[in-house]
């Protein structure tokens, strides 16, 4: 991992401790982990077998302010609209997929050099995310953290900045004018970068102890760049590879309450 992201979440998760330990603000800590399905420039848009086939993992560890509860005095805070119905949370994770071209292109009927170039081109992407999201509960939080048993649905929205480290290559070696389809030509690249991306997701938590819950959520991340995984065909030419990379994640989490 970068030395920067250990930075920013030393900044992140230990500025928030010190910012929010007089306010009255609570906090709990998690990890998440799940199957990630990462649309790119590789296989066909739509297609099921892609969207089956270009599979990897993530995980991650996450943090809440909770706003609903006061450590200092070990009671609930006066209630507000927003501190029983929002937190905010703070997320370091990380996710990796390897990616092949999946669909119509690259059948077996196909016997085209292009056709077989394609099936030999191989790639994979490693992307490390740093950034924080609202999450709205629409049921109460006071009530949920008073009733093991109990379900909290939630939607949240962010952003998240993201290191990307991708690698094209073929079956038969790096990639070069003779194994490359013509269309990724001067359109791959195995140099890392940065961007921005936006996260929206819909989960619930499960109330499993007074201190702990189990937390689902499905993750939808757009990244404002279409070089994550490694190639960018020229979108003029090309329309059907205009979109920038994004992915869907399921996650699966442990959340413990701290204080």
């Amino acid at each position: 991992m970068p030395r920067i992201y250990l930075l920013l979440t030393a900044l992140l998760f230990g500025g928030l401790n010190v910012a929010t330990a007089q306010l009255g603000i609570s906090h709990e800590i998690g990890v998440i982990a799940g199957p990630v399905a990462f649309q790119s420039d590789y296989g066909e848009r739509y297609d099921l077998s892609t969207n089956s086939g270009n599979t990897g993992f993530g995980v991650g560890i996450v943090h809440y302010l909770n706003f609903a509860y006061n450590p200092e005095c070990n009671c609930l805070n006066s209630y507000t609209y927003f501190n029983d119905h929002f937190k905010i949370r703070s997320e370091l994770s990380y996710n990796k997929t390897e990616l092949k071209h999946f669909g119509e292109w690259v059948a077996p009927e196909r016997t085209s050099v292009g056709a077989q170039q394609l099936r030999d081109m191989r790639g994979s992407t490693a992307v490390t995310n740093i950034g924080m999201q609202l999450e709205y509960f629409p049921l109460s939080i006071r009530d949920f953290t008073a009733t093991n048993g109990a379900w909290a649905p939630f939607i949240s929205a962010g952003a998240q900045f993201s290191h990307y480290n991708p690698e094209a290559t073929s079956v038969n070696g790096p990639l070069t004018v003779l194994n490359t389809p013509v269309k990724y030509r001067d359109a791959f690249t195995n140099d890392s970068g940065n961007t921005w991306s936006a996260v929206a997701s819909v989960g619930t938590r499960y109330k499993l102890t007074e201190l702990s819950d189990l937390m689902v959520d499905l993750r939808f991340q757009y990244y404002f760049s279409n070089w994550v995984d490694g190639l960018s065909p020229d979108p003029t030419r090309y329309p059907e590879n205009k979109a920038n990379d994004w992915l869907v994640w399921l996650n699966f989490g442990y959340i413990y309450y701290l204080n």
